[in-house]
């Protein structure tokens, strides 16, 4: 037996036999489950005690509805955290690595051991959440900023959002801005026939829902004989997409089709590699108006799939309609350059449905990878890649030509196409022999793409899979920055990555401080507890993420001929089964990449049961209901399954108003679609009449929606698809263990019940990723982020049907515990039965705001002088915290926390009572940098000791933030989203100017290589 084993169940004793009495076993576990379960059973049975209770059995039964609970779990037996990682890699082992030339979007890169080991591998990085604390996230917020810069600089556009789900979902989200800033409101997309595959088939799927249709068409010829062509008018097209190198390899010169279009009005999107564009004229430059992309061979492997980050670019005056999250800069309270999200008005979490997308979990880690693999190189390095790449391919296509094969193009950087009439199977197969993956194109033609793991070993056996000789020598090198295969018009002239922080970091030694460095000015959860509610910051733990960085899982195409992909295949489908039995549903997709994706998913395929259900001469049931509680991905993701939504009242215990709910669906049932809503609620309470919401909609003709946001208070507890529900989708980053990584990757599965099986999505280059009735894809890849799918995968396998079903009650428990322990302090806004709440709570603070002044932004800015994230503020309700402390938490850590909330009531009661002014007290002028507090001046009426150590256990281990309070609005109206010259964060801020002086468009590094302010008294 390892000495790691720890397959020897656990048992735990009931706290309320009497002592030296014999005590009968509670859910037992094996270690792994008391290891991810924070409160150990002394402390359980104290937790127990505060809340009168005997058990967590009686905890959940009291506070989980009779009607709704559904505790039968059939998961596989707990093992061991070795014997899961010896399963995993048996899983492992049946994947065949093959050198992929496939291309199709994904090419094999190679990630900097320095930037694996210290942000890959780093809780530090990937335990962050997203950065809506931007005093406490200063380090991602610059990385993201260097990828914001990366981006404009390669794109050559004007702004450039912090990443995106990928690069087909980029280009669907393209042809949505493109629509909404088309005043003509035409209804037609172009797309170029040399685009992806998976891109077409992605912006399919959203056009449909939108009511916009999508033409492909070869647009080499120009628009108007496109059109002619494909029966269409000019006049009705609002937007076209272009490929830049295209699918086939081929570089065009885009600038003539760029100004005809751009001339009639139309919005041009450039899909662009960034990798050629180091070497190629910028779609900027071309003339287009919005680049999209993927950043995956910045040092991201293929991971059959992913994750990687997308991107978007627009040029200037577009910059208030991008998706998603956006990084700008702004100043603190002290003036000082600061980073935080900027123009949070366009996203769901404040627009609802009128917001530009319904993304909420993008790609932040993946984009910090991406960022930091072009600080490492820089600009030379980079280009120097992109040639080697690029003299490769040339090699290739000499050689097929010289041994008499056809290359159809003259002009291409990494992929070569070559025509073979009739032979194109055989010679893939051939490829293969030779231990080579190539792209079938079609009978007569195969795609060869060369990337910077190609070796001459590869070149020469491709040749020999098309049956011509290796070329004798390998001919002179073309000089930097060109090559024999890149038009002369289009060859690259313009600087890019001109910023200092792309070209200090070229040692090991200065990448790895800089790494540090940012790392150290951040809060995640290898520091304290992040208690945001709805958002789950549960543990990661390592043997969860010990195989994201295995190659028998991360050099896997996602195209590659399924046999070489078995191991995968046997992990989705065992995680495919063991969600969907956790669920009650009848079946599961784990396409979605994000939660926003999965609800899209869900919603579009009651779009499409409704459809095929439709009684001739009805009207179309278009009509979503949603609580005015819900979560704003709900309305924007109904907006763009091409539903129209209607808002349900809550009532004043904070439950959906079920007579309201009655009303508007008899109101609406010729059009009812859909309710969406979230299960325990977004008041943090299991509603009771969750069942009779669900059949009063299905009595209407709807299907409903449980959002599983807050999935983590059900597992192993009950069932969404037993209560009534039709379809969720689940977060694999919140109760599944995937970490948040600052702002994504995450996997949002849908889950759905027998009659939506046939509505999954599919994907169109693989047939097993779906039902050919389904909806389309809603990701580029057929099972989305494959590549982190393993974390869930063991922490199922490590947890079993008793571990999980402890972890929730413990949730629940360790949520009741504080309400119960804060609730003299802070009003709890909403309780279900029994006065208990699910897995989180509400603290209302708007009458501390009333008496006081204390505002919910204060407390929560005090709470980082305490070390602490602060929770969710005012959602779902404006003046209140949501907190969920997860089950991961144990009893001292929650302590820490009740003591510090129950600290800054005692101040904020001083502010009250006058002892500190309104304008001036530790509330007020939270957070308190190291800088501010060791200054020579000192003018507050309230001693330096109270601003940085309120409690003496911060003396032993004590968070600095680098900034203090920052200005938001200053940030909003002076848009910066590129890195800002070095002058911005000299000592002298005055002197120096405002952020973003000096040279536009451009920021320093501040690292602690470089001359400027001290670490700890400014942004980084």
């Amino acid at each position: 037996m390892r000495d790691d084993d720890t397959s020897t169940p656990l048992t735990v004793t009931s706290p309320t036999a009497p002592a030296g009495a014999s005590q009968p076993p509670v859910p037992a576990y094996p270690v792994f489950a008391d290891r991810h379960i924070g409160p150990d059973s002394a402390a359980q049975a104290a937790m127990l005690a505060e809340l009168g209770y005997p058990s967590l059995e009686a905890l959940t039964e009291a506070a989980v509805p009779a009607g709704i609970r559904s505790t039968e779990l059939d998961l596989p037996a707990p093992i061991s955290e070795s014997a899961a990682l010896d399963e995993l890699r048996a899983l492992a082992s049946r994947n065949r690595r093959v050198t992929s030339m496939i291309g199709l979007g994904f090419h094999p890169a190679v990630m900097p051991g320095v930037i694996q080991r210290n942000v890959l591998e780093s809780p530090a990085w990937y335990t962050a959440y997203t950065p809506y604390q931007p005093e406490i996230s200063q380090g991602r917020l610059e990385a993201l900023l260097n990828f914001q810069t990366m981006i404009t600089d390669l794109t050559g556009l004007a702004t450039a959002g912090a990443s995106l789900l990928d690069e087909s979902t980029a280009a669907a989200e393209a042809m949505q801005l493109a629509h909404r800033v088309d005043k003509k409101k035409r209804t037609i997309f172009l797309v170029d026939a040399d685009s992806l595959p998976q891109t077409i088939a992605v912006v399919h799927t959203r056009a449909e829902a939108l009511g916009l249709a999508v033409r492909v068409a070869d647009l080499r010829a120009g628009l108007d004989a496109a059109a002619e062509n494909g029966g269409y008018a000019v006049t009705d097209v609002f937007g076209v997409l272009l490929s830049y190198p295209g699918v086939s390899g081929e570089v065009r010169d885009l600038t003539e089709i760029i100004a005809d279009a751009r001339g009639r009005q139309i919005t041009v999107t450039v899909a662009a590699d960034p990798l050629a564009l180091t070497l190629l004229a910028s779609p900027g430059e071309l003339g287009a108006d919005i680049a999209v992309g993927t950043t995956q061979r910045f040092g991201l492997p293929v991971m059959f799939g992913g994750p990687h980050a997308g991107y978007l670019a627009v040029r200037k005056g577009l910059e208030r309609m991008l998706p998603g999250r956006l990084v700008g800069v702004s100043v603190d309270a002290d003036g000082k350059p600061a980073y935080r999200l900027t123009l949070q008005t366009r996203e769901q979490h404040i627009r609802r449905e009128k917001a530009t997308s319904n993304i909420c979990t993008a790609q932040v880690l993946p984009a910090v990878l991406a960022s930091m693999y072009a600080v490492y190189h820089g600009p030379a390095g980079l280009a120097g890649i992109a040639t080697t790449v690029h003299r490769h391919a040339v090699r290739l296509a000499a050689g097929l030509r010289a041994g008499g094969v056809r290359v159809v193009h003259d002009a291409f950087f990494d992929t070569v196409l070559a025509q073979v009439p009739g032979r194109a199977d055989d010679v893939v197969a051939a490829a293969l022999e030779h231990g080579v993956n190539l792209r079938l194109v079609d009978a007569d033609h195969v795609g060869i793409s060369c990337d910077e793991t190609t070796l001459d070993a590869d070149l020469r056996a491709v040749w020999a899979a098309f049956g011509v000789p290796a070329p004798a020598a390998e001919p002179a090198a073309e000089p930097a920055g060109g090559g024999a295969a890149l038009p002369g018009a289009l060859v690259r002239t313009s600087a890019y990555l001109e910023h200092p922080v792309f070209h200090s970091h070229r040692s090991e030694t200065a990448m790895l401080r800089y790494l540090r460095h940012l790392a150290d000015l951040d809060l995640a959860l290898d520091r304290g507890m992040i208690p945001l509610g709805s958002c789950t910051m549960k543990l990661n733990a390592t043997a969860e993420m010990a195989a994201v960085t295995w190659p028998e899982f991360a050099e896997i195409h996602p195209f590659a001929p399924l046999d070489q992909a078995a191991g995968y295949l046997k992990m989705i489908s065992d995680l495919e089964g063991w969600l969907t039995e956790v669920t009650g549903y009848a079946g599961v997709s784990l396409q979605p990449n994000a939660g926003s994706q999965g609800e899209l998913a869900g919603l579009l395929a009651i779009r499409a049961y409704h459809r095929d259900h439709a009684v001739a001469g009805a009207p179309a049931r278009d009509i979503c209901l949603i609580p005015s509680s819900a979560h704003g991905t709900n309305a924007a993701s109904a907006a763009m399954a091409g539903m129209k939504v209607v808002v349900v009242a809550c009532d004043t215990d904070g439950n959906v108003d079920l007579a309201d709910l009655a009303a508007k669906a008899k109101e609406h049932a010729p059009r009812l679609s859909a309710l969406m809503v979230t299960y325990p609620s977004t008041h943090g309470v299991y509603e009771e009449g969750i069942g009779e919401a669900c059949a009063i909609v299905h009595e209407a003709g709807g299907l409903v929606y449980v959002d599983g946001a807050n999935l983590n208070a059900l597992v192993g507890l009950a069932k969404p698809g037993k209560f009534g529900a039709d379809v969720s989708h689940l977060n694999l980053h919140k109760t599944f263990c995937i970490p948040h990584g600052g702002g994504g990757p995450g996997v949002g599965p849908v889950a759905v019940g027998e009659k939506l099986l046939p509505y999954l999505p599919n994907h169109p280059l693989r047939p097993e990723a779906g039902p050919a009735t389904g909806v389309g894809p809603i990701s580029e890849a057929p099972w989305g982020s494959a590549g982190i799918l393993m974390i869930p995968w063991v922490y199922l396998r490590l947890m079993g049907a008793e571990g999980v079903r402890t972890a929730t009650a413990v949730a629940v428990l360790n949520a009741n515990y504080i309400a119960s322990r804060l609730r003299p302090h802070y009003p709890v806004l909403y309780t279900g039965q029994g006065g208990l709440v699910a897995h989180e709570c509400i603290l209302d603070l708007r009458q501390l705001t009333r008496e006081t002044g204390v505002t919910v932004d204060d407390v929560a800015k005090r709470l980082v002088d305490y070390g602490f994230h602060a929770p969710t503020m005012s959602f779902p309700v404006a003046g209140t915290l949501m907190v969920e402390p997860t089950e991961s938490e144990d009893l001292a850590e929650i302590d820490r926390f009740c003591a510090a909330m129950i600290a800054i009531r005692a101040e904020a009661d001083k502010v009250g009572a006058g002892t500190w002014p309104r304008e001036d007290n530790p509330l007020r002028n939270a957070p308190h940098t190291a800088e501010m507090v060791t200054g020579d001046d000192w003018d507050h009426p309230y001693p330096r000791s109270v601003a940085a150590y309120p409690v003496a256990s911060l003396r032993a281990a004590k968070y600095w933030p680098p900034v203090r309070r920052i200005d938001g609005a200053y940030g909003d109206r002076n848009l910066v989203c590129t890195c800002p010259p070095p002058e911005a964060f000299a000592a002298d801020l005055d002197a120096a100017g405002p952020p973003g002086a000096g040279v536009p468009g451009a920021r320093s590094a501040v690292g602690p290589l470089t001359p400027l302010t001290p670490v700890g008294s400014t942004a980084g």
